[in-house]
């Protein structure tokens, strides 16, 4: 036999419930209880936590596990979302992660969860944003940004060029935005000439993620672009920063500038400096720096958010320096390795013939 109560939940109803079931036999009456269970009941919507399994950049191709955590009771849904909160494009799962199984450039950006459970379905408020950085194992090309920022002022230009070593041939920009998908410059949001993409006055719907990609399907880094029609941007640069090396975030303001300069700088939401020149300095990066960063202006308000990331630092050799050399000329390599051998002879005359 199946017995139902409702009622209408208060902040004073958490508490134990139990059911009882009572029966009689005879002159015997007798209770059983149930197990108690407890009930949680908040007046504020809860607001899980979004994670991932990866601390750093994702490689193309690699798989990227998004938790989405909530510390409540059982009986929830999950809902994912990129780039945007739409409902339209949400994921949902009926547990608390999501793998994307093979990233891939357009996965880069922010993303979001949230919960859900009933009929009518009760949301829980969306996460903050998770910035997912992803990066190509060895890019033979870069895409390299003038000017060299992540953000920019709606009506400013923009040019993008993929550089390569060698040749540049057949290499062509292409980007994503979550109301066109995947494009290529030459579609209609700029002007391409050789390998260069022009865009003489931004809107917000540049906003996305930029790559350069070759005829047989190669790709360079990804380089997110946030076109902002706000008074504040922030100024940092489009590629990561490595380990050791000083970083210099500055407050830039739309036309009028401001006569007071002061600016707050803040990482992934929490207060870091205040600066009276609106310039913030690094002076030795460390991989604790990588994260989201933006500044605000007491009156012209604050810039959006921009993911930086630091790179180890590069270990210098002999036989990387001989590579870099070959790509060069192969004259200088031969010049190299015969100076190397006379100074070799100088130091030890009796080790010349082992050379």
């Amino acid at each position: 036999m199946k017995s139902e109560y409702t009622f209408k939940a208060t902040e004073n109803d958490n508490t134990d419930f139990i059911c009882t079931e009572t029966w009689t036999r005879g002159d015997l009456k007798r209770t059983r209880f149930s197990d108690p269970v407890k009930l949680f009941v908040s007046a504020e919507k809860p607001k899980p936590e979004l994670t991932s399994n990866h601390k750093g950049p994702a490689l193309i191709g690699n798989p990227v596990v998004l938790y989405c955590n909530l510390d409540q009771s059982a009986g929830w849904k999950f809902y994912w979302f990129k780039h945007t909160q739409n409902p339209e494009n949400e994921i949902k799962t009926e547990t608390h992660s999501y793998t994307i199984s093979s990233v891939s450039v357009s996965d880069g950006g922010q993303h979001w969860c949230r919960a859900g459970r009933g009929n009518p379905v009760y949301y829980t408020h969306y996460s903050d944003a998770l910035w997912l950085c992803v990066t190509g194992a060895s890019p033979l090309v870069s895409l390299m940004v003038s000017p060299n920022r992540t953000q920019h002022f709606t009506t400013d230009s923009l040019s993008l060029s993929c550089e390569r070593q060698s040749d540049s041939t057949g290499w062509r920009v292409r980007r994503y935005t979550h109301s066109e998908k995947v494009s290529d410059c030459s579609s209609g949001w700029g002007s391409v000439t050789g390998s260069t993409c022009n865009i003489s006055s931004l809107n917000t719907s540049h906003t996305g993620v930029y790559w350069c990609e070759s005829e047989s399907g190669e790709s360079s880094n990804p380089v997110n672009i946030t076109v902002h029609n706000g008074d504040v941007i922030l100024q940092s640069y489009v590629h990561p920063v490595t380990e050791g090396d000083p970083l210099t975030l500055l407050c830039l303001y739309r036309d009028p500038k401001p006569s007071n300069l002061t600016a707050e700088f803040y990482k992934d939401g929490s207060p870091l400096q205040t600066q009276t020149t609106g310039e913030m300095t690094i002076r030795t990066v460390s991989k604790s720096d990588e994260g989201l960063y933006h500044c605000k202006h007491p009156e012209k308000g604050e810039s959006p958010q921009s993911w930086i990331s630091v790179r180890g630092a590069s270990s210098f050799s002999v036989f990387s320096l001989l590579s870099s050399l070959m790509a060069v000329s192969s004259y200088l390599l031969v010049s190299i390795v015969l100076m190397v051998k006379c100074y070799r002879a100088r130091a030890k005359p009796d080790e010349l013939n082992t050379i």
